[in-house]
């Protein structure tokens, strides 16, 4: 949300009629060509299908303008001395610096093939060899789920039916309460405990009796059960690599934390 609310400010005051294109300055302060090549590279890498066009940097050019002029109007009115105006710099310069240091630490850790093969070995055990695919009726009432288990005892076929005109549950009810395909081992932690409990007994066609959570009450059907298609390393490499730098920067991080000396 901030994130989106700095770029439609900027694209505001990048409408403001300014003619520089490049380097420019307002009121005798420069805004600098590196800081309008820096911005042109963020937005490029935020919408890579644009292109670096003189339109754009005009644009841009305009937005920074617009800033430098109403951040002096600001001073002048002695707005950068109100205490939530300071408070408020201080936090972004932490944030900026922070997000650089984790920027360089994610730069500089080097990651082996050895210590990515582990990571795939690791990722392959956690997700076991057979995958899922759950669908599940979810009621308000006991009383709703007896009855639909009933009538799905009697006509196990009509389960997609019933989850489309019946379900509460709005992600899933026009697909007839399909849920999706899931590694057998992470059902239990993707699902609330008794839903997960529940699949996990349950054979490939099987409907289970009404399972109760924080939700409601869920009739839940193991749809089909399916061999687990491993991604191979390299298709996979990029996610790995990003894990384990972020692995190594929350290292990194709980090691300075420890150093630290913290009152609280």
């Amino acid at each position: 949300m901030k994130k989106a609310f700095k770029l439609a400010l900027f694209a505001i005051l990048g409408a403001v009629g300014v003619t520089t294109v490049h380097a420019a300055s307002v009121n005798g302060i420069p805004i600098p060509q590196d800081r309008i090549d820096a911005q042109v590279k963020n937005e490029l890498a935020r919408a890579p299908q644009q292109k670096d066009t003189p339109e754009l940097r005009k644009g841009i050019t305009n937005g920074l303008i617009s800033y430098e002029m109403l951040s002096q109007e600001a001073t002048r009115l002695g707005l950068d001395k109100d205490t939530n105006v300071r408070m408020a710099l201080d936090m972004a310069r932490q944030e900026v610096l922070a997000n650089a240091l984790i920027a360089d630490r994610v730069k500089n850790t080097k990651i082996s093939e050895d210590a990515l093969k582990k990571e795939y070995e690791a990722a392959k055990t956690s997700l076991g060899t057979k995958e899922y695919n759950v669908r599940h009726i979810l009621v308000e009432k006991e009383a709703d789920a007896k009855n639909i288990v009933a009538q799905l005892r009697k006509s196990p076929g009509d389960f997609d039916r019933i989850a489309k005109s019946q379900s509460n549950d709005a992600g899933s009810k026009a697909n007839g309460g399909d849920l999706g395909w899931f590694p057998a081992n992470n059902i239990p932690g993707t699902f609330v405990q008794p839903f997960a409990d529940a699949t996990m007994k349950l054979k490939k066609g099987d409907i289970s009796e009404p399972v109760q959570s924080q939700f409601g009450w869920h009739i839940i059907k193991l749809q089909d059960i399916r061999d687990l298609k491993m991604p191979t390393l390299d298709e996979i490499r990029p996610q790995l690599t990003q894990r384990l730098q972020q692995q190594a920067v929350q290292s990194y991080v709980g090691e300075l934390r420890s150093k630290a000396k913290i009152v609280e």
